[in-house]
């Protein structure tokens, strides 16, 4: 087969399994409160990268474990927790597009606190995504009535905790493999998630429930492969095709997050496609190579 036919391949693959983990998020949701789902997806997680982050312990140095911490604290534990709560309110497609934000907070973070280079065209696609988030959110059905403004606002600071973790990585993890650092930060991670698991009650529940099996089978789902395998596809592509290629993941996770969302029977109009294409538009300028 051809390469570049597998490389478009795996970009599909990788597309469809982030761009399902909102819906299956709300799956969790329907039988387990926002913290159960969330903790069981970081355990499962860290068990499946178990014996990879074993091996990767041993090759990270010792000085770089506390980073590593904070990598999966930043990039994974308390974004989990955070989307969890917001879509226990909100649609699982508004979080989706709202989780196109990253690559702009990544410029943001970078340009603040980690002394990057900001051109003219990211400080114009900042603007410009920064305009499509603020007109998606007015376009919220019932937006009168019912903004949610707290629950975006949660999604919101999630992808920044993505861009601090991000810009932390190139700085200080940078000459360790990607896959290592993933590993080990999951199952690092993966102890505070059980302990608030315990906290939340969730081991006195009656696991013969149908409903509480269902929804831990999607947390674990989502774990497994929204987290795990799908961060095992992502540096794999990294390789094969380069990072400019895999970071048009990007744009593609939110169509799927809407086509599920129209799946699903959440209210999607005109205007919150429009705003959609805005921000994806605002993240391709900011994203542009050379000055416009």
């Amino acid at each position: 087969m051809n390469s570049k036919l597998i490389d478009w391949l795996i970009f599909i693959i990788l597309s469809i399994i982030w761009g399902s983990s909102f819906v299956l998020m709300k799956e969790g949701l329907l039988n387990l409160t926002a913290y159960q789902v969330a903790s069981l997806r970081i355990i499962s997680s860290g068990l499946v990268l178990l014996p990879v982050a074993y091996k990767s312990y041993k090759q990270i140095p010792r000085n770089k474990i506390l980073y590593t911490f904070l990598s999966g604290t930043l990039g994974s534990l308390l974004p989990a927790y955070l989307f969890c709560i917001a879509e226990e309110r909100i649609d699982s497609a508004l979080a989706g597009v709202l989780n196109s934000l990253t690559p702009i907070f990544v410029i943001i973070v970078g340009a603040l606190f980690f002394q990057s280079k900001t051109s003219l065209n990211k400080v114009i696609g900042i603007i410009i995504a920064l305009t499509g988030t603020i007109l998606l959110f007015f376009s919220q059905p019932g937006f009168s009535t019912n903004s949610n403004a707290v629950d975006v606002l949660l999604i919101v600071l999630a992808t920044i905790m993505y861009g601090i973790n991000i810009n932390m990585v190139r700085r200080y993890l940078h000459d360790i493999p990607s896959i290592q650092i993933a590993s080990l930060a999951l199952f690092l991670n993966a102890i505070p998630a059980l302990v608030v698991l315990y906290f939340t009650g969730y081991f006195n529940k009656d696991f013969l429930t149908h409903g509480v099996l269902v929804s831990t089978a999607y947390s674990f789902l989502l774990g497994i492969c929204g987290t795990a395998i799908a961060s095992v596809i992502f540096y794999m592509l990294i390789k094969r095709a380069g990072a400019v290629f895999s970071s048009m993941v990007t744009y593609a996770i939110p169509l799927v997050a809407i086509i599920w969302g129209v799946i699903y029977g959440e209210k999607i109009g005109w205007k919150q496609v429009a705003s959609l294409v805005i921000i994806l538009a605002g993240v391709w300028v900011a994203n542009k190579k050379g000055k416009i």
